[in-house]
């Protein structure tokens, strides 16, 4: 009898850390955002060795967790335009931090027929964060679940799930306002969502770095930029697109 020697610790690409790159896609106002962050709850200490604040599973959780903070200071109302279609109206009047110009730039409210139920308006905040991958990772954007507000926002964040190494894109985030009559207040700072990524194996840690906006990424980002205009289900063209995709597309900033 012959005894072979088989290998069965995983190699070291399978068991170290996996890079995501975050990234803005637009430099103008750059200052406004911030890196993404660790969720990192306030647990008030350890007071004893069985409390929530040492659960390794609430741990392991959050070590997979990171969060946007918002941007802005906005305090919105549901509004109609002349014609009844669906808008929204800066409640801080004079004393707004932002100009009109600039909200109408940032916030999009859905046509009536694309909400999901219709008394349930649906509005986006766009934003310029983009995460990409050169692994297989999944990206899902969630509320901000570990965030107490004591004034809870009037309606649901919505939330998505896609892979980032193949399909990066600017993130928005979407808000579906099932009380249209309570204003929505949002804070500059708090947290706006988070992002939880999914690797293979899924006992891979993540390693968030800022990227370079490079040029194959900018052609990358071209050429799937949009396509939602023109079909349903983008999951479809997933395979077109990485068959196009670089091999590298995460370039960790250098700074001196």
């Amino acid at each position: 009898m012959i005894l072979l020697h088989v290998d069965i610790e995983p190699s070291r690409a399978e068991t170290g850390p996996v890079t995501v790159g975050w990234l803005l896609t637009e430099r103008q106002g750059a200052v406004l955002y911030d890196p993404p962050r660790r969720v990192r709850a306030d647990h008030g200490g350890r007071r004893h060795a069985k409390s929530a604040s040492a659960c390794p599973a609430i741990l392991n959780l959050e070590s997979r967790l990171f969060e946007v903070a918002c941007p802005f200071d906005l305090k919105l109302g549901f509004s109609e335009t002349d014609f009844g279609d669906p808008a929204v109206t800066d409640l801080s009047g004079a004393m707004s931090p932002m100009r009109g110009q600039a909200l109408d730039r940032l916030v999009v409210v859905s046509p009536r027929e694309e909400w999901r139920h219709p008394e349930r308006p649906v509005l986006q905040l766009r934003l310029p964060y983009l995460f990409v991958a050169d692994e297989t990772v999944y990206m899902a954007q969630l509320p901000p679940f570990q965030h107490y507000r004591p004034d809870p926002l009037p309606g649901l964040t919505l939330s998505g799930r896609f892979p980032i190494h193949v399909w990066p894109r600017p993130l928005t985030w979407a808000f579906e306002w099932h009380e249209p009559d309570k204003p929505l207040i949002l804070r500059r700072g708090e947290p706006l969502f988070y992002v939880q990524f999914e690797t293979e194996p899924a006992t891979r840690p993540v390693q968030l770095v800022e990227a370079e906006r490079s040029e194959a990424l900018d052609t990358y980002l071209r050429e799937i930029e949009g396509v939602v205009n023109y079909v349903n289900q983008t999951f479809s063209l997933m395979k077109t697109a990485e068959e196009r995709r670089p091999q590298t597309l995460v370039r960790p900033v250098q700074r001196g």
